[in-house]
């Protein structure tokens, strides 16, 4: 085999390899298994969180399709309304035209143009990353039979009286100009202003100072041109008795009233609040509560419209909020302004202000309560199954905390708006008449002749088209054929895990949930496996703006810094940010990121998915995995070199030695550990527990006691330790392949024929099961003392800085009769594993020479050092040591004892102090006793 492990090589091969023999599609004998990707942007590339959570879903894929369960990965993308509808519009105004220039035909064509060009960029990096995908199916939200379903999803809900038209208050993108979601939105804290206005009373009346009139406290001025009242707390004594009454509305020359509700804080501000049920959420629930006036004075750019006073007219929000500021001043109505820190809502695609705003709109009603029999009152007809199943067993969430957060959204839910002012997208099947009356059906024929319409009465369809999470929340349905009765639907519904981020409980998970029971009587998953969200190795966010951004494949292949600078400063927001961006950047990066290919970028993955919401990201633990690649390649090339074309027979009869009954005992330990992490999604354990078993004790302990066995004369012997060394290595790789399948199946390819074990991709073997009557604990306690034994000899060679070259004589010191027994047994791996003579047990009471001590057990360990070791050269190198250790700890001692250091300084930063104190004692000793030992000489 090749000297050097060559991840992209490897990588290249197997890719194509696997695609092209179809062994991604389900074919296993065993119980269905099946996970759904949760679609990408069709537009869109790889980053950390796909690759992570892409591993997560492979690894779980692998490991059933090896178990031989009927396994269906099923792949598939998203077309991504608003995302992709920006990209587009942006090529056009780089061409100097725009979607409004096209039309929405002409327009929706370039649309999927563009889809065409750029939509395998994602498929071929999740490619990439050896995602074991059936690709034979892959599935696209603007697929026609997909289209079909979400067009049936929208009519039956409707013709269930669950779907209805109305204008209520959405989030709203004055830049894309359509409803968003709140997923869509992001809450940035900024420095502001709290601008407090006098609002004169009516009617003359008199606040308990002797005031005329109130004042209010605002964040955003420009609104007041559409307040409909003031708020007060009903029990605020200050206020009460102007409830009913009315304040004349400055700039607007309106009267509006007084109201009293609970909802105003008495603490905050004055303790009056101006309304305007137009332009914010809670004002509007309030004006709902008190039927107060909806007065919506924005456009849909966000400039004043027609209803505002005509000074303000046409202006843009912020420019109309510094009108409304200079103006009030003016009149003497402005009374002061603070300073103010204040969360903006700002749209993630297009980087403005969002707006609370008055339209009509779609919506799913899922807060209307019915009885079983229909009558009014009971539970929603829609989320209380949802919250039933996961209340009752039918879905299980996994860490079960997060059925919390899935809980408290349902039982708190607002009925949602589905619909969305773009042109890409699914069409809402509904048409108008002059009239304005509204008909939905399948298409216009079906209108036609569901509501018995003249055949020439004009209609138009709906221009809007559905929010892509409602598109979205039919995919476990969609994707398996719904709504026909496909048999993959029959076999593959419902799927056995979702794998997701707790960041998509509201908008994602639930919805499925609450469309698959409505939709097909059944939960679209039994499990869902919450994952945290990749950041960076402080903690923070991934973002481009702070420029800590990583990409996958970057790591995978490796990236030089220029390149990487040029990544992370291109295209910036805030171009000023670049100059802070690359001085951190040549700070964690200095010679850019080195290569460490899909497997080890993988098995990071696996070793940082632990419980919890945060994943913190460190490149150079990626680059220690790829060391445990090159660890694994090695020790195949080891093992091969010592079995092929020699004795290895795996159905001959061989006699085992202690280390080969040994490693098969801890391997079926392994096993049995590796599948209870896969049941519990403890990928994190069980990649730890492969590591140490790979790593510490086949590659490091086992392949060393297997040499004075291999140098040996004994055949039956040698063929033993041949065939388990094989033997294992062979499961290892079956073992690993899950998280690490290149290197895995290349090894596999080599070492199963000399393991007896035939097939042609390692995918497709059994996943190794723990066979307990395998299990020797003799072996493993004799193996546990004889490492014991050979690291207290190094312990010694280390300590007194004695070549391993140099054989050296061994004495030992209150042996048990067990000990003495397996010296006795085990002499030859002592011998040509720590290069000593022969071990000589003293007897009771024979004073030993001055010698370098370690225990193991009761047991003593003796090498005497007259001869070893230059005298004078030794005490001059530990009293060196000792001086610069004495410097050290003194150094320490002070500092903790400065009381201002010890008052000021974290607990933590206290607590490794002392450890660090205790442990330069202990050195301190430590040298004193070998000074003592080599003076005595």
């Amino acid at each position: 085999m090749e000297k050097t492990f060559d991840p992209r090589a490897i990588e290249a091969r197997w890719r194509d390899t696997w695609e092209q023999n179809g062994w991604f599609a389900p074919q296993g004998s065993g119980a269905p298994y099946s996970i759904m990707i949760p679609p990408p942007n069709v537009t869109g590339t790889l980053h950390m969180g796909h690759a992570f959570q892409h591993t997560i879903m492979d690894a779980l894929t692998r490991y059933h399709r090896m178990r031989g369960d009927d396994t269906l990965w099923q792949p598939g993308t998203d077309h991504a309304g608003i995302a992709t509808q920006m990209v587009v519009e942006r090529n056009l105004k780089q061409q100097g035209s725009s979607r409004l220039d096209l039309g929405r035909e002409k327009f929706v064509e370039k649309v999927w143009e563009w889809k065409k060009y750029s939509g395998d960029t994602i498929e071929n990096q999740i490619r990439r990353m050896g995602s074991s995908v059936d690709w034979s199916r892959k599935a696209f939200t603007m697929d026609p039979g997909y289209s079909e379903a979400v067009i049936e999803h929208f009519v039956r809900l409707h013709e269930d009286g669950l779907i209805y038209r109305g204008k209520r208050l959405v989030n709203w993108d004055p830049v894309l100009q359509t409803a968003i979601s709140d997923l869509e939105v992001v809450q940035e804290e900024k420095d502001g202003k709290l601008w407090h206005f006098r609002y004169p009373l009516a009617g003359g009346a008199r606040t308990q100072d002797g005031l005329d009139y109130i004042v209010v406290a605002t964040t955003r001025p420009e609104t007041m041109l559409g307040d409909s009242a003031v708020a007060v707390h009903p029990e605020d004594e200050r206020y009460k008795h102007l409830i009913g009454g009315k304040v004349k509305l400055p700039l607007s020359n309106r009267e509006i009233p007084i109201v009293g509700d609970d909802y105003v804080d008495r603490e905050f501000g004055t303790g009056c609040v101006k309304i305007t049920p137009a332009h914010d959420f809670n004002d509007y629930a309030l004006g709902q509560r008190h039927k107060l006036e909806v007065i919506n004075i924005f456009t849909p750019t966000a400039s004043i419209n027609d209803v505002a006073p005509a000074a303000y007219r046409g202006l843009d929000r912020f420019e109309a909020r510094k009108r409304v500021v200079a103006d009030l001043e003016a009149q003497g109505l402005l009374e002061k302004i603070d300073d103010h820190k204040l969360k903006l809502p700002i749209g993630d695609r297009s980087g403005v202000v969002v707006e609370p705003y008055l339209t009509d709109q779609w919506f799913v009603d899922l807060t209307r309560k019915t009885l079983d029999d229909g009558r009014p009152g009971g539970w929603s007809a829609i989320t209380e199954p949802a919250i039933k199943a996961v209340e009752g067993g039918s879905i299980k969430f996994v860490p079960d905390n997060w059925s919390n957060t899935y809980f408290h959204w349902l039982r708190n839910i607002q009925d949602w708006c589905i619909s969305r002012q773009l042109w890409w997208g699914h069409r809402i099947p509904a048409w108008y008449d002059e009239a304005g009356n509204i008909y939905v059906a399948r298409n216009e024929a079906e209108v036609r002749s569901k509501y018995k319409l003249a055949a020439d009465l004009a209609l138009r369809q709906d221009e809007d088209v559905f929010d892509t999470w409602f598109s979205s929340d039919i995919w476990p349905l969609a994707t398996l054929g719904w709504p026909r009765e496909t048999p993959e639907l029959k076999k593959f519904y419902p799927s056995s895990v979702l794998v997701t981020g707790f960041d998509i409980i509201f908008f994602w998970v639930a919805r499925m949930v609450m469309m698959g029971l409505k939709l097909h009587g059944e939960v679209p998953f039994r499990e869902v496996y919450v994952h945290g969200l990749i950041r960076d190795s402080e903690g923070q966010k991934m973002s481009k703006s702070k420029g800590n951004v990583l990409d996958p494949l970057d790591l995978v292949d490796g990236i030089s810094l220029d390149e990487l600078l040029k990544k992370r400063t291109t295209g910036l927001m805030k171009p000023e940010a670049a100059p802070k961006i690359e001085k951190a950047t040549r700070k964690d990066y200095p010679g850019g990121i080195e290569a460490v290919g899909v497997d080890a970028l993988r098995y990071t993955f696996a070793a940082l998915a632990s419980p919890g919401r945060d994943i913190r990201f460190d490149s150079s633990r990626a680059a220690g995995y790829r060391n445990f690649c090159n660890k694994i390649w090695n020790a195949t090339s080891y093992v091969l070199m010592n079995c092929e074309e020699q004795d290895a027979n795996p159905e001959g009869q061989a006699w085992l030695s202690e280390a080969d009954r040994w490693i098969i005992s801890r391997l079926q330990k392994v096993e049995a550990e590796a599948a209870e992490h896969f049941r519990t999604y403890r990928f994190d354990l069980l990649a730890q527990t492969l590591y140490q078993f790979v790593w510490n004790e086949y590659c490091d302990w086992y392949l060393e006691l297997t040499k004075p066995t291999l140098r040996g004369d004994n055949d039956s012997a040698k063929r033993g330790t041949r065939r388990t060394l094989l033997r294992v290595l062979e499961t290892i790789l079956r073992l690993l392949h899950p998280l690490m399948p290149f290197v895995t199946e290349d090894l596999w390819q080599r070492v199963a024929p000399l393991a007896g074990k035939a097939g042609k991709t390692i995918m497709l073997q059994p996943y190794p099961a723990a066979q307990p009557e395998k299990i020797d604990e003799t072996a493993e306690a004799d193996v546990e003392w004889l490492k014991a034994f050979i690291l207290g000899v190094r312990q010694i060679r280390s300590g007194m800085d004695i070549s391993p070259k140099i054989s050296l004589p061994l004495l030992v010191q209150d042996a048990a009769p067990a000990d003495a027994e397996r010296i006795a047994r085990l002499t030859g791996s002592i011998t040509a594993l720590t290069n000593v003579q022969e071990p000589h047990l003293l007897a009771a009471g024979e004073e030993p020479p001055v010698s370098a001590t370690s225990l193991v057990g009761g047991m003593k360990i003796l090498v005497p050092m007259a001869g070893l070791i230059d005298k004078e050269t030794e005490l001059a190198r530990l009293r060196k040591k000792k001086a610069q250790t004495e410097s050290d700890l003194a150094k320490n001692l002070a500092r903790m004892g400065s009381e201002k250091f010890v008052n000021g300084a974290p607990p933590e930063v206290l607590e490794r102090e002392r450890a660090r104190i205790v442990q330069q004692q202990q050195e301190l000793a430590a040298l004193n006793e070998q000074i003592r030992k080599i003076e005595a000489l």
